[in-house]
């Protein structure tokens, strides 16, 4: 059995809080410390659906949206906001650096009807930062400051923020941006362990995210980072004492990995580890749920981009690993299902084995 404990406290984590205990984010509850992080075209809707019903999961965010395009009544960003009533609790991701702009949307989304609001401040795609946005937040902590509190003071609903350790290694901002964000009322507060210099590349940063957990008397801190097994959330518990943990690449290669961390905290087993079998039939299930939300063509077009992780796993071969990255329609998809199953899983296949996470390369790479 892996321990659940932070150092100093054998029951307990960090401010007294167990793992399995429901999680306070403002006057929302959660039900689960295990959080879906926003991915940019892969967590949707449907693979958010796919998700949940598997269990485990406490709180999904949208992938992140601009204030201005919500604004504008933008078809693209209705797209990324789109939930559905199994799709809950959702909090929407957004960015901008206009204050007005900022309220203006969050107001409009605490009437849609999500249950809390994220401020991006993590995102190091250049044309997200050039504007001012996502991590370029990070380096005015006075202003940044008054943009955040003027949200939180626009909405009933939670603001939290996601952010990176700092511009670079020579800027941690987090802890200092930390300290201000919890004064101005925000819920929490989840910290992606690398700098915007680093994009997706090296390692998370352990001790940076535990100087943002002790930076704060009692908001939650949200570890997110290099998380796809149980010893990897175990060891950012223990390591950092936060309260909770986003998990974003790695539930794309492993979608149990909510239940499995719930069945861990209670009993300190894994539980379900899913079979080749089943993992076909998540993989049916997200891409019917495409379906669903808007035709065969649309489910087959963003599948596409999944097919990758999806074969990074199942490994089926190049030639049907090919079909899958050209999928046309439902008749396909179905066709490659079948073959899969008659295949059944190969020599090198084992339950549970993952293979490592391919991330893009720099701070201006995209997904």
């Amino acid at each position: 059995m892996l321990g659940v404990t932070i150092p100093g406290d054998e029951s307990t984590l960090a401010k007294g809080e167990r793992l399995n205990a429901p999680l306070r984010l403002g006057n929302l509850t959660l039900a689960s410390r295990y959080c879906l992080s926003p991915l940019a075209g892969y967590t949707n809707m449907p693979f958010r659906v796919a998700v949940r019903e598997l269990g485990g999961l406490g709180l999904a965010t949208t992938e992140l949206v601009s204030t201005r395009a919500l604004l504008m009544g933008s078809a693209k960003t209705s797209e990324y906001i789109e939930t559905c009533a199994a799709d809950s609790p959702l909090a929407v991701q957004i960015y901008g650096s206009d204050a007005k702009e900022m309220c203006d949307a969050a107001q409009w989304l605490e009437n849609y009807g999500a249950a809390a609001i994220d401020i991006n401040m993590g995102c190091p795609v250049a044309k997200v930062v050039k504007n001012g946005g996502g991590s370029a937040m990070m380096c005015n902590i006075g202003a940044t400051t008054a943009l955040v509190r003027a949200v939180v003071e626009a909405v009933r609903i939670p603001v939290t923020v996601k952010m990176r350790l700092g511009w670079d290694d020579t800027n941690h901002t987090a802890p200092s941006l930390a300290r201000e964000f919890e004064q101005a009322g925000v819920a929490a507060v989840t910290i992606h362990g690398r700098t915007r210099e680093q994009g997706f590349s090296g390692k998370v940063n352990i001790d940076g995210i535990r100087a943002v957990v002790e930076s704060v008397e009692r908001m939650p801190i949200i570890g997110n980072g290099d998380v796809r097994s149980i010893a990897d959330a175990e060891r950012m518990f223990r390591e950092t004492g936060c309260a909770a943990i986003g998990i974003g690449r790695g539930a794309l290669l492993n979608p149990w990995i909510f239940a499995q961390l719930c069945s861990w905290a209670t009993t300190g087993d894994v539980g379900f580890v899913p079979t080749y079998d089943q993992r076909l039939d998540f993989m049916t299930r997200h891409y019917y749920l495409l379906v669903e939300q808007r035709g065969e063509r649309y489910a087959s077009l963003v599948f596409r981009k999944c097919g990758g992780w999806y074969s990074r796993v199942l490994k089926p071969g190049r030639e049907i690993h090919q079909k899958m990255m050209m999928l046309e329609c439902l008749a396909d998809f179905d066709a490659i299902v079948a073959t899969l199953r008659e295949k059944g899983p190969p020599p090198t296949w084992k339950a549970g084995e993952l293979p490592e996470i391919a991330v893009p390369k720099g701070p201006i790479s995209h997904w």
